[in-house]
């Protein structure tokens, strides 16, 4: 086969195959449950998602590496839209809650995804990547950034 049919075949296939539907993780909704570990902005946290009684997933955060202040007082959500959680302590923060598992695409996403540290919500997807890392990317307006948490075990 020449290179170019080659790389047609290669391109054409990546498309019909994406690589978030490449790891066996991706086929079932409930294999996004447990602990993960995860990094932003050089802060530490882990997070622990659950299944809700109606079938969604739920994150929430329940260690962060630097959790007080420099007086020693615990860090609080005090950059959240709804002013009544900005007295949230920093590891008891949801992250995310209604994801639902998409399993056409083979990943989750029907929610929004909090960051804390800006304050915002944006549109939500996750998938597991072919190391078994889970790429959760937040989308709001044309920016996205992606974040990989690693499960703890």
């Amino acid at each position: 086969m020449r290179f170019g049919a080659r790389l047609l075949l290669m391109f054409v296939l990546g498309y019909a195959f994406p690589a978030q539907a490449q790891n066996a993780l991706n086929t079932k909704g409930d294999n996004i449950v447990g602990t993960y570990q995860g990094v932003q902005k050089n802060d530490k946290f882990k997070v622990k998602v659950t299944r809700q009684s109606d079938g969604t997933y739920k994150a929430q955060i329940f260690w962060v590496e630097h959790d007080t202040d420099s007086d020693g007082k615990k860090i609080l959500d005090e950059k959240n839209p709804d002013k009544s959680l900005r007295s949230t302590p920093c590891d008891r923060i949801v992250l995310f809650s209604g994801l639902q598992y998409n399993e056409k695409e083979q990943c989750w996403d029907g929610t929004k995804i909090y960051d804390p540290h800006r304050g915002i919500r944006a549109k939500m997807k996750a998938w597991f990547t072919e190391d078994g890392r889970l790429c959760v990317k937040g989308t709001l307006l044309a920016f996205s950034e992606s974040v990989y948490w690693e499960r703890l075990r």
